[in-house]
């Protein structure tokens, strides 16, 4: 087990909560007759593909960039890499706080979120992969001495993403466990953190795309490894870690275990979430349904699936349905 060099609390979840409560939208949290039959289970959906952009990353983002207003008043520009959400977010936030952002962003990431980045305002910068978006966002904060925001690993961002979380527990105290998909890390992250400091023990589930398996060889090697990454569906987990990234320890110390979701586990769960319940989830969503499609030992529990995004290129639905 590892241990964290940045420590970021509840209250720091809280005060995220306080701080960007009036530029994010409520979420329901509904029950799902569906998965609760499949796991014999108490099964709910966070529905964060109705937030605004479209998926959890606001939460993150905002926070980080109103505390960045706060410590720096005169701040003009930032700097993020994204697969696509995140910079979606970051766009939105820094149009409302009146910051110039450039985005760092695959090419290959989906029509969809490239367009809404670019209607929000920010500046885009294509890459060959989200390795080198990552890279080149690094290096534009270092040659230009702008704020680089990451996607996952900054603590602004881990604390607004736990807000998810903390939302849900207020609406389902009595949840004994989460499951919640995995990319850089941070949306699991801050939702552990919150789910550490409820009065009863809580089952933390991360679910991890087999074709981006950065977290489950981190974990079993002990240390942040690189990994080959493969097309998925789940484009918004696919990556590798920033070597530098405080997610690792805190997904090490904080979550029970992390799942290895199929790419055709993927692709059912995004095609019966919309069969069954009506819902697009983007396949970063869909991923911790696909998890518990597989069988996780969910049996007697109440448990809490983030579905975190719905922004999904027409062609992926149509091609899925």
């Amino acid at each position: 087990m590892t241990t964290s060099a940045i420590t970021i609390s509840r209250a720091d979840v809280e005060r995220a909560a306080e701080r960007i409560r009036r530029y994010i939208w409520p979420t329901p949290l509904i029950p799902s007759r569906w998965l609760s039959s499949v796991t014999s289970a108490d099964v709910r959906l966070k529905l964060e593909i109705v937030q605004a952009t479209g998926s959890f990353k606001i939460r993150g983002a905002t926070n980080a960039l109103l505390r960045l207003r706060e410590s720096e008043p005169d701040v003009r520009r930032a700097v993020t890499a994204s697969a696509g959400n995140h910079g979606q977010a970051m766009a939105l936030a820094a149009a409302r706080t009146g910051i110039a952002l450039r985005v760092f962003v695959p090419e290959t990431a989906p029509h969809a979120k490239l367009d809404a980045m670019r209607a929000l305002g920010a500046e885009l910068v294509l890459t060959e992969s989200y390795e080198a978006a990552e890279e080149g966002a690094y290096k534009d904060a270092r040659e230009n001495d702008v704020r680089y925001i990451s996607p996952y690993s900054h603590p602004d961002v881990i604390a607004g993403a736990g807000t998810v979380a903390l939302s849900v527990f207020d609406d389902a105290p009595d949840l004994d466990a989460i499951v919640v998909p995995v990319g850089g890390g941070g949306l699991i992250a801050g939702c552990a953190i919150v789910a550490r400091s409820v009065a009863h023990p809580v089952v933390v589930i991360g679910a991890e795309a087999e074709a981006s398996p950065v977290f489950t060889t981190s974990l079993g090697a002990g240390e942040i490894t690189r990994v080959d990454v493969t097309p998925t569906l789940a484009d918004g987990l696919a990556g590798n870690l920033d070597p530098a990234s405080c997610t690792f320890a805190l997904v090490s110390d904080l979550v029970d275990r992390v799942a290895l979701v199929a790419e055709s586990s993927i692709e059912l769960a995004m095609r019966e979430l919309i069969r069954r319940e009506r819902l697009i989830a983007e396949g970063a969503a869909a991923t911790a349904v696909g998890a518990i499609l597989q069988g996780l030992d969910l049996a007697g529990r109440k448990v809490g699936v983030i579905l975190s995004g719905r922004n999904v290129d027409a062609e992926t639905l149509r091609r899925i349905l």
